[in-house]
């Protein structure tokens, strides 16, 4: 006859428990856990990009920690990660005036390192140009 004790099962049930909690599981389709895509964004006024740490964080899967989290996320899931491919928004129009704003991204997509710098000649250019991935302000 065999027996277990309360404390055998106790610690059995508590091992599974932390491998169900620790635990993430894989995304069908695309083999990569959300971890893997994040961007530090940051919108400097003038042609130098931001060497301050202050920006703000965008992850996708699930979006969160941009107020457009969801829109970004998805124009850099269509352009798989490289800014520079988001097609121009149609039908914005936007004044000639030189006021110029410095757009920086750093981070990783899907576990391919992001670093993206441009300088537009006005806010209203960079959003036509990039979407909403830097409408962060």
């Amino acid at each position: 006859m065999t027996h277990i004790s309360w404390k055998a099962v106790r610690a059995g049930l508590l091992a599974a428990l932390v491998l169900l909690t620790c635990a993430s599981p894989a995304r069908a389709g695309d083999g990569h856990s959300g971890e893997d895509s994040w961007l530090m964004l940051t919108v400097t006024h003038g042609e130098t990009p931001s060497t301050g740490e202050n920006g703000t964080m965008l992850r996708c899967d699930p979006p969160r920690g941009h107020r457009h989290a969801t829109d970004a996320c998805a124009e850099l899931t269509a352009a798989d990660g490289r800014i520079a491919d988001i097609p121009p928004r149609e039908g914005v129009v936007c004044p000639m005036v030189y006021a110029p704003v410095t757009a920086h991204a750093d981070g990783m997509w899907r576990g391919r390192s992001v670093d993206y710098t441009e300088t537009f000649p006005n806010t209203c250019t960079m959003t036509a140009r990039t979407g909403s991935i830097f409408a962060i302000a």
